[in-house]
């Protein structure tokens, strides 16, 4: 029997030829593409940036990812690979290469444990468009442009080296190479900083937008712009002022003046490929919900409104929206609904009862009758794999309607409830003997309707220990 501890034969080959690093260069042409993938990470992890650079260039897989395998840090393993997707670009290739797609993500952690990530086959590469086809350098022999896909995180004002060295080796080969990002993060960057990698990224690849409000509120009157270079947007959050930092008459007179701006830019957009709109914090929100949504132009997935004030009417416009009918995820937590109607959104859950999987009313301060009358709508949603009703008054009456109300959603992992009200004293102070009772009688009430998975109850934070 052999020993697992010794080393294969295939991992003996690959020590054998990176330690006579020219004959294994010279043998590539000739190597078994399954020692490829072994050799490239043990080349790279190496940091022996001339197997690197010959390797990329006679990489015999359409996708080498090597997001989590390169420490990007390392500016000569970096220039390596770039040097090498030159060579591919600029030169008559072997007849092996198939090399179409660079992935520099950091998705996929243990991917080149089992070399997956390296032989990835699920990209189909798209044809240029008819200007990319014009810029195209004619002695270039790649029938379409490599593609380098990135996530970038502009953090400050200044970007990372790396970062720095992929964008202007782009830039000099736009045409040829088009670099894709496809979640672009922008912290406390300069607009300048945001338009001059605009201009290099293949803007139709953006499909997750993450923004921090520092970004969007420094800069209102490009925001709108902004987004609109973005034509396959799929996922985009809006950020707001935290209104108990600046609320009320408390605020600056300029701040208003600039969170204002953010709803009215909208018009301006075509939110066309949109399907996940988190608005969380917006000061300006209310009354004008409608003006936003009417601009969607595809079915959302998600909707996430939280810690906003809305009106009556921004309720009442939720069933109206025809790209709200087929919702999969909706949150509202925390926008007080105490003070509004409910029935427009008891409507809306009867539209989305087929798609909706996960329902968050957080915090909305729901009086009983106003969950109630929810109540029947919420019985139809039999698809929902997680509710949420965290920080509203219910009673224990209430709590075992709706427990009946949801004997037929059997699709439910996770549950979350507020502690009856009967939890409580008169001054809103919790009584824990109360709570250590009256919710196991809840669980075994919840048991004989149905087999619950994950179920928690919460009371209000304890005066005594603040637990």
């Amino acid at each position: 029997m052999s020993d697992p501890a010794q080393p294969t034969l295939l991992q003996e080959t690959v020590q054998r030829l990176l330690k006579n690093e020219a004959l294994a260069i010279c043998a590539l042409d000739d190597l078994p593409v399954e020692f490829f993938p072994p050799l490239f990470k043990e080349a790279v992890t190496g940091r022996q940036t001339n197997m690197v650079r010959a390797m990329v260039a006679a990489w015999p897989f359409h996708c080498l990812s090597m997001g989590t395998l390169m420490d990007t840090s390392h500016m000569e393993t970096l220039k390596a690979v770039l040097q090498a997707l030159d060579f591919l670009v600029t030169h008559k290739v072997r007849p092996r290469w198939k090399l179409q797609v660079l992935d520099l993500q950091r998705v996929h952690q243990d991917s080149w444990d089992g070399q997956a990530g390296a032989i990835d086959v699920s990209f189909t590469p798209q044809a240029p468009s008819q200007e990319e086809t014009r810029e195209q350098d004619p002695k270039c022999v790649v029938k379409w442009p490599l593609r380098v896909l990135v996530d970038f995180d502009l953090c400050g004002e200044h970007l990372k080296e790396a970062d720095k060295c992929l964008l202007k080796w782009a830039r000099l080969r736009k045409g040829s190479v088009q670099l894709c990002c496809r979640e672009l993060k922008i912290t406390a960057s300069h607009v300048y900083t945001v338009r001059e990698v605009l201009k290099i990224l293949g803007r139709d690849c953006v499909q997750e937008l993450e923004l921090n409000s520092w970004w969007q509120q420094g800069s209102p009157d490009w925001f709108a712009h902004y987004l609109e270079q973005l034509g396959n947007l799929c996922t985009l959050p809006l950020l707001g002022i935290f209104k108990k930092v600046f609320s009320g008459d408390f605020a600056p007179p300029d701040m208003k003046k600039c969170v204002t701006k953010t709803i009215p830019q909208f018009p301006h957009l075509h939110l066309n490929c949109v399907q996940n709109l988190y608005m969380n914090d917006i000061y300006s929100l209310k009354g004008n919900l409608k003006t936003l949504l009417r601009y969607l132009e595809t079915p959302l997935e998600t909707l996430s409104i939280t810690h906003s004030q809305l009106s009556n009417a921004d309720l009442d416009h939720l069933p109206l929206s025809v790209n709200l009918h087929q919702l999969i995820h909706l949150n509202l937590s925390g926008v007080v609904l105490s003070h509004l109607s409910t029935g427009p959104l008891h409507v809306l859950l009867e539209q989305v009862a087929s798609t909706l999987k996960t329902l968050e009313l957080e915090g909305c301060r729901m009086k009983i009758s106003q969950l109630s009358a929810l109540l029947p709508a919420l019985s139809q949603c039999t698809q929902l794999t997680k509710i949420n009703f965290y920080d509203n008054v219910i009673s224990m009456a209430v709590l075992q309607d709706l427990f009946h109300h949801t004997a037929n959603l059997s699709q439910l992992t996770l549950e979350l409830y507020p502690a009856p009200w009967e939890c409580y004293d008169g001054m809103g102070h919790v009584l824990e003997d109360r709570f250590a009772r009256l919710c196991p009688e809840l669980m075994d009430i919840l048991r004989t309707i149905r087999l619950p998975k994950s179920v928690c109850f919460a009371a209000g934070a304890c005066f005594v220990c603040y637990d």
